[in-house]
């Protein structure tokens, strides 16, 4: 018989007051959806020159107006690091511990490190990776669909969180199965689906991995809310 109880799975660790824990929650809300505002208004400023059908979001790192996209990337990552400082304290002394965070922390350091080695453009116009930005890209990818599976193992069982366990689950799964067919099938030259990489880019981000985020930084908050 399993005797764990919702108590026994409350926060261990009252380090941050319940108002900064609304505003690390806040920024987890508001990451994904700045993000991606600011890379959709990009793409529609930029239609005549830019496919976003078929060229990744760090491609609008390439040209004149690149540094927009470096300063979402930063701005991004600011956030995202803050909802993990957000997140450790809700899964501190649960199964698998802060690796939920530390995966969404290594996800933020892939964004920082995506706007410190930009993609540049070519006399042709044609962006290319000088070196490291897959680096990050990988990063960012694996560790945050890493981060889902296990903040949906270290919350499994709190009945104050829900279906979002499930949910983050299959989410993980998702995005860590998107992350190997970008891999393989997407974003090398001559791949099989690179025509359409930059669409196989946001179904992940977009569709999969940024709703999990959000919604998860949504019920940090409410509980915030409720007192923990």
């Amino acid at each position: 018989m399993n005797t764990t109880s919702t108590t026994a799975l409350a926060p261990t660790s009252t380090a941050l007051s319940n108002g900064s824990l609304r505003w690390l929650a806040r920024a987890g809300m508001t990451g994904p959806i700045l993000f991606t505002a600011t890379f959709v208004a990009q793409q529609w400023l930029r239609r005549d020159t830019y496919d976003w059908v078929a060229e990744p979001v760090s491609n609008l790192e390439a040209g004149p107006q690149g540094w927009v996209q470096q300063a979402n990337f930063v701005v991004f990552g600011l956030l995202m690091a803050a909802f993990a400082v957000g997140m450790a304290r809700e899964v501190s002394g649960r199964r698998l511990g802060r690796s939920g965070p530390a995966l969404l922390g290594l996800s933020s350091a892939g964004l920082f490190l995506a706007a410190v080695f930009p993609l540049e453009q070519d006399a042709q116009g044609v962006a290319y990776d000088p070196g490291l930005h897959f680096v990050a890209g990988v990063t960012f990818f694996l560790s945050s669909g890493l981060a889902l599976l296990a903040l949906s193992r270290s919350l499994a069982g709190d009945a104050r969180w829900g279906r979002l366990p499930a949910y983050a689950l299959v989410a993980g799964l998702l995005a860590f199965a998107g992350f190997v067919v970008m891999g393989r099938l997407a974003i090398p030259d001559g791949a099989a689906l690179h025509p359409y990489a930059g669409l196989a880019q946001r179904v992940v981000i977009v569709g999969v991995t940024f709703p999990c985020l959000v919604l998860l930084a949504a019920r940090l908050h409410r509980l915030a809310d409720a007192g923990g």
